[in-house]
């Protein structure tokens, strides 16, 4: 049978990856060749959000002793997890899409080495007036996630992508799904594979 592949969609604040992945969401041929991953997040549910599953943040840390996770990681004073059963369509066949974190793909990368690495960010501008927007954080504090954002590189070694989402959403959202459609072995229209061809590296 042949294996799927994880595509894990991760970066900075202000880079606008929720509303992206929204657009390719929307705008993937359907019936779906992909399955999105649902997160189990500790923080409740909001209208027109992520449809995520809510828990409290104890029940997230019960969840994690009882090693119901696959993947999980902390954030922003949150717990994202990803349940055993939205990973398992990979043995199935088929390529999973999951929202994931910058800092945990070393991790997430030891439990599926051949995952691709899509890093959505924006220039350093538009990620400064993005952040300052929200009216969340001092000038400082912005300016120092601009910084983290604008140090980051994937590990050596993970199929990459890097889709800069700096003007329109729809110019962005074509490009990403441009370049998720040209990868190897990305499954056509109605869920049928193509054969799987060694791992992909690069930059669009």
């Amino acid at each position: 049978m042949t294996t799927g592949r994880l595509v894990y969609c991760m970066g900075p604040s202000g880079a606008g990856k929720d509303s992206l992945l929204d657009w390719l969401r929307t705008h993937l041929p359907q019936p779906c060749p992909v399955h999105w991953a649902q997160r189990t997040i500790s923080r409740a549910a909001t209208s027109g959000g992520e449809a995520h599953d809510s828990v409290s943040p104890q029940a997230f840390a019960a969840l994690c002793n009882e090693h119901a996770f696959a993947l999980h990681w902390h954030a922003n004073g949150l717990g994202y997890g990803l349940r055993h059963a939205q990973l398992a369509p990979l043995a199935q066949g088929h390529w999973v899409l999951l929202n994931g974190s910058r800092a945990y793909l070393p991790e997430a990368l030891a439990r599926f080495p051949d995952l691709v690495a899509v890093h959505i960010t924006a220039n350093p501008q538009v990620l400064r007036e993005r952040l300052l927007s929200r009216g969340r954080e001092t000038r400082e504090e912005v300016e120092a996630r601009v910084q983290r954002a604008l140090a980051y590189t994937p590990p050596p070694g993970a199929a990459s992508l890097e889709v800069h989402n700096d003007g329109a959403l729809d110019d962005a959202g074509q490009r990403l799904l441009n370049a998720l459609e040209n990868l190897p072995g990305w499954p056509r229209r109605g869920g049928k594979l193509s054969p799987i061809a060694p791992i992909l590296s690069s930059t669009p």
